[in-house]
């Protein structure tokens, strides 16, 4: 099954590397580099929007799914409270819309594209994913992803001409998730009685998912986050150069996420039941991971000229500089993903996980503020790439110190473990069985 779903979402995956290879193309050419920049900017503030109403749920709902899959009746009732705290927060992404169109001059010119941004965001944010990963059944999701997308594709195509039909792209993109979000709701009620969502479920799956949104919303400052900042310091223009580089990286990025994805759900299932196996696995995803996304930094900074040329067009020379940049993102993210969220998370470490990505958000931002204004999209980058090492190394540090580290992990004393207990110590983690007897790793 686990491989099952991982080739699933390698479709959705080449769904998504098909879809801006053809579009991206297309838009950059129709649009121009101004008329990208501004798709870029609005998205880019969406994807903010999509991180207040996915909530995090990625991480903690598929978690609790995958922990009670067994469990009709807690299903029913973790579907009915993540779908209530959905909605609830896609009124607090709405009401932010209005402050933003008010404050970012670029918004209350173009606020048609506003309010297709905020669409987009919010018809992405209820995506069932979460509930189909956490079943480990995603070969059906992955047809129907594959599916809506490539009908909002080729509405693209359709219906944006020219100069002036930006807000259309993510008006079209958001009519797909619509589409998804309709069909596989039908298909999970086929299979479980429908509950209204009570204010007790919507506030257990926001009190659940309240780490994880942290991380996420931390996360979103590093990543999906950056065309928006940059933009309220430079021309449109400058950000599609900066934007059309991060989707050629994004793009190469992608590859690593199907194996992030399925890891997921299996590592959280074994390090409650077999922690000596997950850190085999998480041994040997370090390899995968860092040695592919290596190799893909590699090809991405030879390459670049030919990428931006071929994707973006001769009009964006100078988003060349910028992926050569972007072209250290792959192993250091493949890394910081495999410990962090494959190793530290399922180990039940949110805190100290949401503080490292809370500190990277902050350093990158701060770089970002610093550097954009003067460089422009080189400042940015450099930003990114900064933020994330300082990721990548905090995370291994930690690991070491508490002697988690899974290349020397060699599992507690006695036989049965579950959620670790951090006591502070630095040489040694506390453990609490199922009969809540105290168990202690081996000093390293």
């Amino acid at each position: 099954m686990l491989v099952q779903n991982a080739l699933s979402l390698y479709g959705v995956q080449f769904a998504g590397y098909i879809i801006p290879l053809v579009t991206i193309p297309y838009l950059a050419r129709v649009l121009g580099a101004a008329g990208w920049g501004l798709v870029a900017f609005a998205q880019s503030f969406g994807s903010y929007v999509a991180v207040v109403g996915e909530y995090g749920f990625g991480f903690s709902a598929t978690r609790e799914v995958a922990r009670h899959r067994e469990d009709r009746e807690r299903l029913t009732e973790i579907l009915a409270g993540v779908l209530g705290a959905k909605t609830l927060l896609a009124g607090v992404g709405v009401a932010a819309a209005f402050l933003v169109l008010w404050l970012v001059p670029l918004f209350r010119q173009h606020p048609l594209l506003l309010w297709s941004a905020i669409f987009w965001a919010l018809a992405q944010a209820f995506s069932m994913m979460w509930f189909f990963l956490g079943l480990e059944r995603m070969r059906l999701f992955a047809s129907l992803d594959m599916a809506t997308k490539g009908l909002a594709t080729i509405a693209i195509f359709l219906f944006v001409r020219r100069p002036g039909d930006e807000w259309r792209v993510l008006a079209l993109q958001g009519a797909g998730f619509c589409l998804s979000f309709v069909i596989c709701s039908w298909l999970v009620y086929r299979d479980l009685p429908f509950h209204l969502p009570t204010w007790h479920a919507t506030w257990e799956a926001i009190h659940m998912g309240w780490t994880m949104f942290l991380f996420r919303g931390s996360v979103s400052l590093c990543t999906v986050g950056n065309v928006f900042v940059l933009g309220l310091f430079v021309s449109p223009r400058l950000v599609g150069f900066y934007a059309g580089a991060e989707k050629i990286s994004k793009a190469f990025l992608g590859l690593l996420s199907p194996i992030n994805q399925t890891l997921y759900p299996r590592m959280s299932h074994l390090v409650q039941h077999a922690r000596e196996r997950a850190a085999r696995i998480a041994r040997v995803g370090v390899a995968i991971m860092g040695g592919g996304g290596a190799a893909m930094g590699v090809l991405v900074f030879f390459l670049a000229p030919q990428l931006v040329r071929v994707i973006l067009g001769t009009g964006y020379a100078p988003a060349v500089p910028v992926l050569r940049i972007l072209a250290l993102l792959p192993p250091l993210i493949g890394l910081s993903n495999l410990f962090g969220v494959q190793w530290m998370l399922p180990l039940g470490m949110d805190r100290q996980f949401n503080w490292i990505v809370l500190g990277a958000a902050s350093l990158n931002l701060g770089i970002a503020i610093t550097l954009a204004p003067i460089w422009g999209p080189v400042g940015m980058a450099w930003a990114v790439v900064s933020a994330e090492l300082f990721a990548s190394l905090s995370i291994f540090i930690l690991l070491r110190i508490q002697g988690l580290d899974p290349f020397r992990y060699r599992g507690p004393v006695c036989e049965a473990a579950a959620v670790p207990v951090l006591t502070g110590a630095v040489s040694s983690v506390d453990f609490v069985d199922s009969d809540r007897i105290r168990c202690r790793a081996p000093k390293r």
